[in-house]
């Protein structure tokens, strides 16, 4: 198997239908919402990440087709100062995980951070995906805690329509 990195990039078709078919992937998968994306969520996906002015994606490729995403974004820590990259979405498709995919994707996104001066990476996972679970904590992703005894971070979301 030979799996290739790339950071995405949006002008090329072949990276905006890749995008698009692992983040559908995602969205069909069980830590997703089991269901594929609405057609409007289609539709203004790929227009919408190129708009966002910290859009940062890598997709990993077997041959030509793509195997997994990372949909990333960079943002700021105030208490650092300093930029920080969020990993948004993170997939691999069935077929290709416990392949290290997953693992080059982490790689690709911390060697990029590191030449952008970020100061963490960040992300959120669902308790129960155990296997995703592992793989960041192989990583070297750790809960949140600002101060020993303050408890950990509780990712919270509000719906706004």
């Amino acid at each position: 198997m030979s799996i290739r990195i790339v950071e995405a990039d949006l002008k090329l078709p072949e990276h905006r239908e890749g995008v698009l078919a692992m983040v559908d992937a995602y969205s069909m998968d069980a830590m997703g919402s089991g269901k594929p994306l609405d057609r409007d969520v289609r539709a203004r996906l790929i227009p919408g990440l190129q708009r966002h002015p910290t859009t940062l994606i890598f997709l990993a490729f077997e041959g030509e087709q793509p195997v997994g995403v990372a949909v990333c974004f960079i943002g700021f820590s105030t208490f650092a100062a300093e930029p920080l990259v969020n990993i948004h979405d993170c997939i691999v498709l069935p077929a290709f995980r416990g392949k290290s995919v997953g693992r080059r994707l982490l790689e690709a996104i911390e060697g990029k951070a590191r030449e952008l001066g970020c100061c963490k990476l960040t992300l959120e996972v669902m308790d129960n995906n155990h296997r995703a679970l592992r793989a960041y904590e192989a990583a070297g992703f750790v809960r949140y805690s600002l101060q020993k005894d303050a408890g950990s971070a509780i990712f919270l979301s509000k719906p706004m329509h």
